[in-house]
């Protein structure tokens, strides 16, 4: 049994009105009595991921730890065509993803998901808290903050921006998918993606059928002409 002045603490304790108790709260300009201590923030890393660049796990390693969990969503853009289709670009990320977590346990956790539709849509069917863009200069900049501020005023979500690291400052997967058509060799790509992303850049390469192989083909046969 507790002593008997502890008891009596306890005793007055419960006597004591909420609406005292939570007016005592409001007094402390850093206690919130509405916030609820328990609960996760959770953002949404949104982008096409075609495919998923070293840049693109640069980020996503900076917001892991920022937030308390993280989905990484790619998107379908009907303005871009594809290289990999969503299943084969899920694959890829989860695959790099479990690299990235594996090799520092110390982030958040997180997973990976496909959408289509809005992105606003996506993070409020998630409960994001946020929206996390990559900015690699001034350029993404630009662009970046207007589509922020469009999905703050239409859907009260906000976008949080993390600067890649300068090693990846101006790595894009267009530029990965014209070095793999048209730049020989794929060890060129080290530096740029995940060694995954190279195999299966690869593999596309040898397929005549797929618009990397196309190019590569027209390119190479170009050269012999």
């Amino acid at each position: 049994m507790p002593p008997a002045g502890r008891s009596e603490s306890l005793r007055k304790a419960s006597r004591i009105p909420l609406q005292d108790s939570l007016q005592d709260s409001l007094q402390d300009p850093f206690q919130d009595p509405f916030q609820d201590p328990m609960k996760r923030h959770l953002a949404v890393y949104t982008g096409s991921f075609d495919p998923i660049t070293l840049g693109h796990l640069d980020v996503l390693a900076r917001t892991r730890g920022m937030f308390d969990e993280v989905v990484l969503a790619i998107g379908h853009n009907p303005t871009k065509p594809a290289l990999f289709s969503f299943e084969e670009r899920l694959d890829l990320a989860r695959a790099c993803v479990a690299d990235l977590v594996k090799s520092e346990p110390g982030g958040a956790p997180v997973r990976v998901e496909t959408y289509s539709g809005l992105t606003v849509d996506f993070a409020r069917s998630v409960g994001a808290a946020a929206i996390v863009r990559g900015i690699r200069n001034v350029s993404d900049l630009a662009s970046e903050c207007q589509l922020a501020i469009t999905n703050r005023q239409v859907a009260g979500i906000e976008t949080v921006f993390v600067v890649t690291g300068e090693n990846f400052a101006y790595t894009s997967s267009s530029l990965i998918k014209q070095i793999a058509a048209f730049g020989g060799t794929l060890d060129k790509l080290d530096p740029l993606v995940p060694s995954r992303v190279i195999e299966a850049l690869a593999a596309k390469k040898r397929d005549s059928r797929n618009p990397l192989g196309k190019l590569a083909a027209e390119h190479h046969g170009g050269d012999g002409g």
